[in-house]
């Protein structure tokens, strides 16, 4: 197994927002530093494959992705939060909740509120380096699966990325690395199935593959109707036009264990099989595991392997991308577990 991982992503880092008294405030800022560090070392020690430091493919795949006004504002905003206001972090204080004025604004708390969609995701000066890094490394798993039909590659991103929309960020994510890999997939040739595991709903990979159906997307999450991002990822949005009948979203209940979950994922595989994709895209959150501090669900090391061993069975070349997982005394054990459940399967 390949990994692709870019080593200093450390210089985004929310945790330097912590407040000691405040575990209400925290909760809200635990996509820290420490979670890609965590990951690979892990994935070092148990000496699962080569750690490669990911290509350069530039802007163009971002580009087509999301809007360039959002791009612009993420490469800027810090320099201009802190020329405006004298702060060291950019975060949005109002929120445009009307369809988007045309006019042109020149405060960067109007421009924020255009963009994004919730105050999780804090700019500072080195997020843009290290959101776009994170791209360049699902890219990389991508290009790599491509070339080498590879059965098993893995993008260790960070930041994670499947709640950034088209026009849009929030949810810890700044660009949709899944989204960004797979339209790229499209664009050499490749039928493209997305699984999302993560606890909370990929609303932005949703979204930006809504219409289309070069892109299968399926996600497997908290009910929206008790847990984040709330507004999207029901069980009736099928897509729509050309997209009709290519989204489906398995939204579960809280405490949601093992055999609910697999038998979820056992409805989802059906469809991804349907589709007879040529690559697998796995956005892989391991906050469904039990005491994460953003989630109720309660799976455990063993069905993580079991999870991977049953998706593994498709035996479809996979590009695995790292999203959530914020329980750090479990984050990597999950992790592993998933991968090797993968490989198991694929090699038997």
């Amino acid at each position: 197994m390949h990994t692709f991982y870019y080593p200093e992503h450390v210089e985004h880092d929310p945790a330097r927002l912590h407040r000691p008294d405040d575990e209400h405030w925290n909760r809200y800022y635990t996509e820290v530093a420490t979670r890609g560090q965590i990951i690979h070392d892990a994935l070092a020690a148990a000496n699962l494959g080569p750690i490669s430091h990911p290509g350069d493919f530039g802007l163009l795949p971002i580009q087509d992705i999301h809007a360039h006004e959002m791009i612009t504002l993420l490469q800027n905003a810090h320099e201009q939060m802190k020329l405006e206001a004298g702060r060291d972090v950019a975060l949005p204080e109002t929120f445009s909740l009307r369809p988007r004025t045309h006019h042109h604004l020149y405060s960067v708390f109007g421009q924020l509120g255009l963009y994004c969609f919730d105050t999780s995701s804090p700019i500072f000066e080195r997020t843009w380096n290290a959101a776009y890094w994170s791209v360049q490394t699902a890219v990389s798993a991508a290009a790599l699966s491509l070339a080498n039909q590879e059965e098993l590659v893995y993008a260790l991103c960070r930041p994670p990325g499947h709640h950034a929309a088209a026009d849009l960020f929030g949810g810890f994510c700044y660009l949709n690395n899944a989204a960004i890999a797979a339209n790229w997939l499209v664009q050499q040739g490749q039928r493209v199935a997305i699984l999302d595991v993560d606890y909370h709903h990929g609303n932005g990979t949703q979204e930006i593959f809504y219409g289309r159906s070069d892109v299968l997307f399926i996600s497997i999450h908290a009910d929206p109707r008790y847990e984040y991002p709330f507004y999207w990822g029901f069980a009736d949005e099928y897509g729509y036009g050309p997209g009709l009948g290519f989204n489906h979203n398995y939204p579960l209940p809280p405490n949601t264990k093992a055999p609910a979950y697999l038998a979820a994922l056992y409805q989802a595989l059906i469809h991804i099989r349907a589709f007879v994709p040529d690559t697998l895209i796995i956005s892989l959150g391991v906050d469904t595991g039990e005491g994460d501090p953003t989630g109720t669900f309660l799976l455990t090391t063993p069905d993580f392997s079991e999870i991977g061993r049953q998706i593994g069975q498709l035996n479809l070349p996979t590009v695995v991308i790292q999203e959530g997982g914020y329980r750090l005394d479990t984050l990597a054990q999950h992790v592993l577990a998933f991968l090797n459940g993968l490989r198991s399967a694929q090699s038997s």
